[in-house]
């Protein structure tokens, strides 16, 4: 059940909104700061969305062994609904570049970096998707006890968050080679960003719809 959690949180975390953010952070007046807060900011949205799905699943009492079908059923709707999504964007136009429109909320909060700010970046980049949330239902429904919870939480918090916390050590070791790095993934990601999302949403999709469709079986 642990490798189940562990395999969403990674796919959960393949987020290139939260790299691109990273390296803005990272190129500002006061980067270390900028970034922790923005690393707090997504623990904190990680851990008070992963405890309220926690405490709403254990409450609908999708943890005992006759509500198999329930949990498995959870996560194929889950994986249809990242494949709709992804779909939805495949098919969806770029629109074209307007000068007049106005950057969407996460460009606003980062045009201007400062704590408060990269604290709210993290509120936003890091709401939960799909492949989080079936993380969450993975542990929430496991029979494990207290302690298997507390390391499962703890473990899918700080994958979910990675491209925060990541970036940051990278740079703490070798500043000016993970500021060169990032720039360059940043330019592509600027450029390719859309397919990796969609391939993202493509690729959790079909895990959580074929995690619930063996389960079903089995």
């Amino acid at each position: 059940m642990l490798g189940q959690a562990v395999g969403f949180a990674f796919l959960a975390a393949l987020s290139p909104t939260a790299l691109v953010v990273a390296t803005v952070l990272l190129s500002s007046a006061d980067p270390r700061r900028s970034v922790l807060f923005f690393l707090a900011g997504g623990v904190l949205m990680t851990v008070v969305v992963g405890t309220a799905i926690f405490v709403a699943l254990r409450a609908g009492g999708l943890q005992h062994a006759d509500e198999r079908d329930p949990r498995y059923c959870l996560r194929v709707a889950l994986g249809g609904l990242a494949i709709a999504a992804s779909l939805v964007l495949a098919r969806r136009k770029p629109r074209p570049k307007d000068p007049g429109k106005k950057p969407n909320l996460v460009s606003r909060l980062v045009a201007s970096p400062a704590p408060r700010t990269a604290f709210a970046a993290g509120l936003v980049v890091f709401s939960p998707s799909l492949t989080f949330i079936a993380a969450v239902q993975v542990i929430a429904t496991a029979e494990g006890g207290v302690a298997f919870v507390a390391v499962a939480a703890v473990l899918v918090t700080t994958i979910v968050v990675a491209l925060a916390w990541l970036p940051l050590l990278c740079y703490l070791v070798t500043p000016d080679g993970t500021t060169r790095t990032l720039k360059a993934i940043d330019g592509w990601l600027r450029v390719h960003g859309r397919a990796v999302l969609t391939a993202s949403l493509a690729v959790g999709g079909i895990a959580l719809v074929a995690n619930g469709a063996l389960g079903l079986a089995g």
